[in-house]
């Protein structure tokens, strides 16, 4: 064990100013840390890059599949350097076939889908369009099935003729009946929603994910886009792990270059150039803009920020 720890000390080490490292939880007897599997693991190295992605405070989850990826970089590159952090496809059991050879592939989506508004109305979405907001998400709040229904409709009505690309939020059933372009869903949704259905509408499909264990799973369903978040803190809505930070962000966006890429959580006009220049192709925004004075002058500016 000692060799193991030592290894995974020389990873902490290699990456202590990365940004990757968040405070790791506090444990007591009733949540206790996690569990190392010493039967399972491949070898020490999957053992001393799972135990050091635990010490720079990943979930048990993601710290299990980033310890089976490094173990794999190791035996890829026939030696092990604690500098290099796993980042090839091969490594995470990502699929390795294209979109075009996966008959289950949702349909395509633009790579880079720009600014992404999130927007809580139909009446915020027409004043999206005004604005030349290239991609939008319907965010509803009440649960009113008529009410539903009709913002979805108005939504919809709102963005025809526009070049701006428009996602449902959570309510695929209306997407479907009313023709939406996308609908967005988060990971607890992929096990009640109608992914089928989905796909011979012909809706293209982004998903949320929060960390290299909900990507992994995220990738087998060959989505339209991938969100990745939350990248900073938010009070929107509650999250399944800790704010990401942007040194993860790059390393994800790095890994999933594959696949069009939203970052959200958090991004506001003074974080936004940082977070595009991770490699994403799209940041989505809510309070940047919906706060704002003067929404439409925002969008613009944010769009310029994007692009420098």
């Amino acid at each position: 064990m000692s060799l193991v720890r030592d290894l995974a000390d020389q990873i902490v080490a290699a990456h202590r100013t990365d940004d990757v490292t968040l405070p790791p939880p506090v444990y007591s007897l009733s949540s206790p840390p996690p569990r190392i599997d010493n039967e399972h693991a491949i070898d020490h190295y999957e053992l001393a890059a799972t135990l050091a992605a635990i010490s720079m405070g990943f979930i048990e989850l993601d710290a299990t599949v980033l310890g089976k990826a490094w173990s794999r970089m190791v035996h890829h590159d026939g030696n092990f350097d604690p500098i290099k952090w796993p980042n090839r496809p091969e490594y995470f059991d990502l699929l390795p076939w294209t979109r075009i050879m996966n008959p289950k592939a949702f349909p395509e989506c633009p790579k880079r889908l720009g600014l992404y508004g999130v927007m809580p109305d139909s009446e915020w979405i027409k004043r999206m369009v005004d604005a030349e907001l290239p991609t939008v998400q319907l965010r509803l709040k009440r649960n009113d099935v008529k009410h539903i229904h009709t913002e979805i409709k108005q939504s919809i009505e709102a963005v025809k003729g526009s070049k701006t690309l428009l996602f449902i939020n959570d309510y695929w059933q209306s997407a479907i009946e009313l023709g939406a372009y996308g609908v967005h869903l988060g990971q607890e949704d992929l096990a009640t929603a109608d992914l089928d259905a989905i796909r011979n509408a012909g809706l293209r499909l982004g998903l949320s994910t929060h960390g290299y264990a909900e990507m992994v799973y995220a990738d087998r369903f060959c989505p339209s886009y991938i969100a990745m978040g939350a990248v900073f803190p938010t009070t929107l809505k509650r999250m399944p792990t800790a704010p990401q930070g942007l040194g993860r962000l790059y390393k994800y966006a790095q890994l999933m270059q594959a696949y069009p890429l939203v970052a959200i959580g958090g991004i506001d006009e003074s974080s936004i150039q940082a977070v595009a220049h991770s490699g994403v192709g799209s940041v989505a925004v809510v309070r940047a803009i919906t706060g704002s004075d003067n929404p439409k002058a925002t969008v613009k500016r944010l769009q310029e920020l994007i692009k420098r």
